[in-house]
């Protein structure tokens, strides 16, 4: 068995790090391994135990400060110099972590870091040649659903961080239990791409219908992007969740096959005392 590493990535606000903090607390539960290494050099407040820290390489204050930067153009900087030191930071952070042992990353919330930029396909590239499994988490808030066009764009950037990170990928649609009717989740989950593109028609003018199209098109043809529902509320939910992540990262590979039902029994059984994280506004 090989360690595992989770990269949660996706727009700020979507609930990264209270996702980290979730699986933390569920992993604990049952006794599994689990670290936490926060990737954000902005960040200021956590919600479990952090394992590692960026900001103990760089931190974004400082950079502002002596750089004379905002606060994008920092972060960038921040990445940057995080990329160049990556070997030396990483390798230390990491050290003496076990076969079995699971390790977050709690990311940014800037997206074009996902969808363009060196630093995240570095980080992945170092722990593969290390012979970590690694797979990328894309959490997706289920509020977009309320604005096409900003669903359409959400799936845009996850289909980009997707081809750039060019990793395993589970997509998450989170905080669904903020959704009233679950039932209007089903077209958003296997993104049904004719029925948006026709409900952006309906609430545009007509000069954007073939623009409307072709980004449809362009997430029909490739067809990488479904998502999993996320509600913190109901264990199961984070049960299936977590069994989608272990099936691609292939923990447990070398044990006997179980379901996602027999997993979720399994929890359930359990003790009570596993704590799920209501998710921070």
């Amino acid at each position: 068995m090989a360690p595992c590493a989770q990269l949660v990535i996706g727009p700020a606000g979507s609930g990264k790090s209270t996702f980290c903090s979730s699986v933390y607390q569920h992993f604990l539960s049952y006794g599994r391994a689990v670290h936490v290494i926060n990737l954000d050099p902005a960040a200021d407040d956590f919600k479990y135990p952090v394992s590692g820290d960026v900001r103990t390489l760089i931190c974004l204050p400082d950079v502002m400060e002596e750089m004379n930067l905002g606060p994008n153009g920092a972060l960038l900087y921040c990445m940057e110099y995080l990329e160049d030191n990556l070997e030396d930071w990483l390798s230390m952070t990491l050290e003496g972590y076990a076969d079995d042992d699971c390790v977050i990353f709690d990311c940014p919330g800037q997206i074009e870091l996902y969808s363009h930029h060196s630093t995240f396909c570095s980080i992945a590239d170092r722990l593969q040649a290390w012979s970590w499994h690694v797979v990328t988490l894309y959490i997706l808030d289920a509020q977009f659903i309320s604005d096409g066009a900003k669903y359409i764009a959400g799936c845009l950037q996850c289909q980009a961080a997707m081809m750039n990170l060019e990793l395993p990928h589970v997509n998450i649609l989170s905080k669904v239990d903020l959704v009233d009717d679950k039932v209007t989740l089903e077209p958003y989950l296997t993104p049904d791409l004719h029925f948006l593109s026709r409900t952006l028609d309906a609430s545009m003018d007509m000069r954007h219908h073939k623009l409307n199209n072709m980004m449809s098109s362009l997430l029909d043809e490739y067809s990488l992007v479904n998502f999993h529902p996320l509600d913190l509320t109901d264990e199961n939910s984070l049960v299936n969740v977590l069994y989608a992540i272990d099936s691609c990262l292939q923990y447990g590979e070398d044990a006997d096959v179980k379901t996602s039902r027999e997993t979720s029994s399994e929890v359930a059984s359990l003790d009570n005392h596993s704590v799920l994280l209501s998710w921070s506004s």
